[in-house]
């Protein structure tokens, strides 16, 4: 039973596809098909909406009017209908649906600019999730839209994710295939689900911004690509469901790590502890202070170090002291160059004098420290 739960949910989605459409035969008869795949209190919701209101009223579409209809139709409210009410919206709302449908990458969605600051991400995404949330906003394709700005959000607030995206995002030509979500008519034409997808669903992005949707939400259901939502009880209450389930199966897929775990645990306990450190640990007692004879590498060895160590193996650790210093050094190099490398980059890309003298003071000390030996290795 619990193997037919996706194909349920796909005939869910053509189901609704289909309400949207004002097909009311296809639609019953894949909510039918569902119920019979895995009954979904989704499923049910709609059948009885369908059944008692018809196919406008399943999930609160508003049939659009012909385009004949023009701009004196347009600029009055519309109605949507309601298994519980009736919604309106207006020619704003409207308007503002379009004009995120043109956007053609995410700091257009947003409303700001290529330099804009985390604050300002914040404030945009706050204010545009508000006003286009499905909830609030009922006009045509405000679903799709509230989709983009949650997206272009997660994107541009991830430092790695926005780097790449200014490195490689672009607009681009949809082929087919790879139309997004609610493209549709509008132009812009740019892929939002390709190659910069979020890593959150819209939905809980605006739940973590809010602390949760708006109470008048009843029967309505979107979808983000990838999974369909009915109203926010149904869905919380299904996610629970699978919580529950999967606990003991999730229990049992994790005890391979936790067994690892204890094995590293258990054999850094067996394992006594090297006998010098190049920083001093109290914890440890490696608080005395010595220097190797060659490189002059300050090293720290606990109180018993000389009556424990003789001069064959005294050698021998001052070798390793230095080939770890050598070792640290190198590394902390190569990752002070990368980031005088990628501040002078940035500062080129956007024109930007701070970042440029900031990567001009650097002081590069663990490069010169590597100099430094370099000469001795060479006199020596």
């Amino acid at each position: 039973m619990e193997g037919n739960r996706d194909e349920a949910e796909k005939c869910i989605n053509i189901a609704s596809k289909a309400i949207e459409a004002g097909d009311k035969e296809k639609a019953l008869k894949f909510l039918k098909k569902a119920e019979k795949l895995f009954p979904t209190p989704r499923a049910k919701a709609l059948l009885e909406a369908l059944t008692r209101n018809g196919s406008s009223a399943a999930n609160g579409v508003h049939r659009r009017r012909p385009a004949e209809d023009g701009g004196a139709h347009a600029a009055k409210e519309r109605t949507e209908s309601s298994a519980e009410s009736s919604k309106v919206f207006t020619q704003e709302q409207v308007e503002g649906v379009q004009r995120i449908k043109r956007c053609k990458d995410y700091y257009e969605v947003l409303g700001v600019t290529k330099e804009a600051s985390e604050d300002e991400l914040k404030k945009a995404y706050r204010k545009l999730a508000l006003k286009f949330h499905p909830d609030k906003n009922h006009a045509p394709g405000a679903t799709d839209a509230f989709k983009k700005i949650g997206n272009a959000y997660a994107v541009l607030s991830n430092p790695t994710k926005r780097r790449q995206y200014d490195l490689t995002g672009s607009e681009e030509p949809s082929g087919p295939g790879h139309s997004h979500g609610g493209g549709g008519g509008g132009g812009g034409g740019f892929d939002f689900h390709r190659g910069f997808e979020a890593d959150i669903t819209p939905e809980d992005l605006f739940n973590m911004f809010f602390g949760g949707g708006f109470p008048s939400s009843s029967a309505q259901s979107f979808t983000n690509g990838r999974t369909s939502y009915s109203h926010h009880a149904d869905y919380r209450q299904e996610r629970t469901e699978e919580r529950g389930d999967g606990g003991f199966s999730m229990f049992i897929q994790l005890m391979p790590i936790v067994v690892l775990i204890l094995v590293s645990i258990l054999s850094q306990m067996m394992v006594s502890p090297p006998p010098y450190s190049l920083y001093s640990r109290p914890s440890t007692g490696q608080t005395v202070k010595r220097q190797t004879e060659n490189l002059q590498v300050d090293y720290y060895v606990t109180r018993d170090f000389k009556s424990e160590y003789k001069a064959a193996a005294l050698q021998q650790i001052e070798k390793s002291v230095e080939e770890d210093y050598v070792t640290n050094v190198r590394n902390t190099c190569w990752k002070e160059r990368q980031t005088k490398t990628d501040l002078l980059y940035a500062a080129k890309v956007y024109r930007d004098d701070r970042m440029r003298k900031k990567a001009e003071l650097m002081t590069m000390e663990n490069c010169k420290e590597l100099d430094r030996l370099n000469n001795l290795f060479r006199g020596g």
